[in-house]
């Protein structure tokens, strides 16, 4: 079912890809952390804006 108020789709954007993945071990981290939760590297990067899906 897609959102058509502007409003929540942003929210559910923002919610689904402000998060920071880890390139070491590909953990999800919070949008504010300084290390890795799993294994304590601080080579975090923020997850990709594009959406997942086929490509033609």
């Amino acid at each position: 079912m897609a959102l058509s108020d502007p409003v929540k789709q942003k929210i559910v954007l923002q919610r689904a890809l402000n998060k920071l993945v880890c390139r070491k071990c590909g953990a999800i981290n919070p949008p504010g952390a300084e290390k890795c939760r799993r294994c304590k590297s601080r080579n975090l990067r923020p997850k990709k804006a594009e959406l997942k899906g086929k490509r033609a």
